[in-house]
């Protein structure tokens, strides 16, 4: 399955149904080195069995998971089903080695039960529903060896997902694209919190804003990386009904997020220092020191020489308030929003907002959470 430059892949989902099949089919003496597998969102794939062998009391079968050209950790693990028939008709799901413990509510599979998501569980009955004759039923008992090892680095610590990898799969398909499962994690991780009860949140562009924010006293638990795509971002916020946004993040993000853009991804939106060098202009920059900011290598550049002047520095807060206008415009539940604008390494340009009440905010646990 490919688009015209970028290989598909296949979710650990339905590598689970595929491993699934082809150990039952061992078992029932139709033996196969391929099973097709019905996708959830139409279509049918061909997937390649790694292996099928006899085991004690059943047979076992593995697929190696392969993610196409999308940017996936679990890329060659082995997804591994081992079944062994029972009577009764019932398909009995056991989790194994390697799939984690949902430990968090919010996400679609209850605390305290194993992390494997109920598309994938219902494509596996499906399917081997229409394998098993009348009166036979299979228990099965996937796996995912080095899973445990693979899953600390990804967002499931996060998530509330622990000891392991999920197995996940609502489409069956790993588009070759990193976006819509980005977008579709950060909405999974403010879910989490808004379960949680939690009304505030820290919304950082990545690893340098979660350095800034937890120098500035925010915990871990409430702050979220939104990488680009801040309007994804602040409209699931609202959706979700969050009242209390600080933002932390640099300086080229945050202009560009204050000229309306929701989307900071250099490729897709730019701007950065036509707005800063706009904001100078409106404060009483001269032209000399406009024209500095617009020839700038870096927005970096650009806001420590407009730290020089005090025109500069009421352009950087013009930055700071017009990204938490464009936030609250987002997020329309919000009641309260701050944000702090920096430059590398951890240098604080702007602040807008009471950022000390909100911090305070995202320091308490959600039942102590102060409303606005």
């Amino acid at each position: 399955m490919t688009t015209p430059s970028l290989r598909w892949g296949f979710t650990t989902g339905t590598a689970a149904v595929a491993a699934a099949l082809g150990a039952v089919r061992w078992l029932l003496a139709r033996p196969t080195l391929r099973v097709s597998v019905r996708l959830p969102g139409g279509g049918v794939l061909s997937i390649p069995l790694g292996g099928c062998r006899a085991v004690p009391g059943g047979a076992e079968a593995w697929v190696v998971k392969d993610g196409g050209d999308d940017p996936d950790v679990t890329h060659g693990l082995a997804v591994v089903a081992r079944v062994a028939l029972v009577p009764g008709g019932e398909i009995l799901l056991e989790a194994g080695e390697g799939i984690g413990v949902v430990t968090r509510p919010g996400l679609p599979v209850p605390v305290g039960e194993r992390a494997i998501n109920p598309t994938p569980r219902r494509m596996l009955e499906e399917h081997l529903r229409g394998e098993l004759p009348p009166g036979l039923g299979v228990r099965v008992v996937l796996s995912i060896p080095g899973g445990e090892e693979v899953a600390a680095r990804t967002f499931n610590p996060r998530l509330g997902v622990e000891g392991g990898l999920s197995v996940l799969g609502t489409q069956g398909v790993v588009r070759p694209m990193s976006e819509p499962a980005l977008t579709a994690t950060l909405r999974a991780e403010l879910s989490v919190l808004a379960a949680e009860g939690r009304r505030a949140v820290c919304l950082v562009p990545g690893n340098y804003g979660r350095e800034m924010a937890r120098s500035l006293g925010v915990p871990e638990g409430p702050l979220v990386g939104m990488s680009n795509f801040a309007g994804e971002a602040l409209a699931a916020a609202a959706d979700l009904g969050f009242r209390e946004l600080l933002l932390v993040g640099q300086v080229g993000k945050f202009a560009k997020l204050a000229a309306g853009s929701r989307d900071t991804h250099s490729a897709r939106s730019d701007g950065r220092l036509e707005a800063l060098g706009a904001y100078a202009a409106l404060h009483g920059a001269s032209p000399e020191a406009v024209r500095r900011v617009l020839e700038a290598n870096t927005a970096d550049e650009a806001a420590c020489a407009l730290l020089e002047t005090e025109p500069g520095r009421k352009a950087l807060e013009e930055t700071a308030r017009r990204a938490a206008a464009s936030a609250a415009r987002i997020c329309g539940t919000a009641e309260r929003v701050a944000c702090v604008v920096f430059a590398l390494p951890r240098r604080e340009l702007a602040r807008w907002g009471d950022v000390e009440a909100l911090t305070a905010s995202l320091r308490r646990g959600p039942e102590e959470e102060e409303r606005p």
